[in-house]
């Protein structure tokens, strides 16, 4: 069993205003401020679904996301995860790999088939494989057990801020296309398309192909990339860029993005 130090004790949690119930086989809390009003904080409205069979873990999130501010629930295997994300919709899924009934990735096929909500993913596995399925069935970041705490919630601040840029974009889109021989980015409709073909991007993919394609041939570092794409400055989340630069390799092509060993990658155009 995993154990994190930001895990909360009953008695820390109870002193910080956590409060809980099991119903049907999940964790219901609820947050309440000294006076007994909900405490407004950054997260606040947000809903977080929880999804993890670990009852020491899934507590442990669930009580951190909690303190952030966010509506929280959870689900302990992949028949309720669904169906608590279609009656709940939560804006965002953390979600593990591993689980009873069927696993996280059938879990984010089915959940992202209803409606677009961005996941982060979470494996007990260091495999580089496992996490590339995972961005391909439509999670937009991964974390691999054990994990910080800190680090979680920062990321599920970073992928709900992404959504909003996104939404924003979508109202104040810029014009025109933007093509580099045979690729297209189309940023009013959020849309790449190769050979005049759609290609489908995840929303990271997406946020992460733009980057590059606005500096073309410039070489951008796996730190500045973690910077633009996912508003994070540690260095040691730069296993996330290589895996969501593979990823996009796959949909767009390997040949569109140049690896520059020990610095970081860019994005090759066609000679004038």
């Amino acid at each position: 069993m995993l154990a994190y130090q930001t895990r909360l004790s009953d008695d820390q949690a109870r002193a910080a205003g956590f409060t809980g119930r099991r119903r049907g086989g999940r964790m219901e809390q609820t947050h309440n401020g000294h006076n007994g009003a909900a405490t407004t904080t950054p997260g606040a409205q947000r809903r977080v679904l929880v999804v993890e069979d670990d009852p020491t873990i899934v507590d442990a999130i669930a009580a951190r996301l909690r303190a952030e501010g966010f509506q929280v629930q959870t689900a302990g295997d992949g028949p309720a995860a669904v169906d608590t994300a279609e009656a709940w919709q939560p804006d965002l899924l953390v979600l593990d790999v591993m689980l009873p009934g069927f696993d996280g990735l059938e879990v984010c096929r089915r959940v992202q088939a209803r409606r677009p909500v961005p996941v982060l993913m979470l494996t007990a596995r260091d495999d580089e494989t496992d996490m590339l399925v995972g961005l391909g069935v439509g999670a937009d970041d991964y974390m691999t057990k054990p994990f910080s705490m800190r680090e979680l919630a920062a990321r599920v601040h970073v992928l709900l801020r992404r959504v909003e840029r996104a939404a924003l974009a979508a109202h104040t889109p810029r014009s025109g296309i933007l093509r580099l021989g045979e690729l297209e980015i189309d940023h009013a409709q959020r849309r790449v398309r190769v050979r005049g073909s759609d290609v489908h991007l995840t929303p990271t993919e997406f946020d992460l192909l733009v980057c590059l394609a606005n500096t073309p041939r410039a070489v951008l570092s796996r730190e500045q990339l973690l910077a633009e794409v996912w508003d994070w400055a540690d260095a040691s989340g730069t296993r996330t860029v290589d895996s969501h630069i593979k990823a996009l390799r796959r949909k767009i092509g390997a040949e569109r993005i140049r690896t520059v060993h020990g610095v970081g990658y860019a994005l090759e155009t066609p000679a004038a």
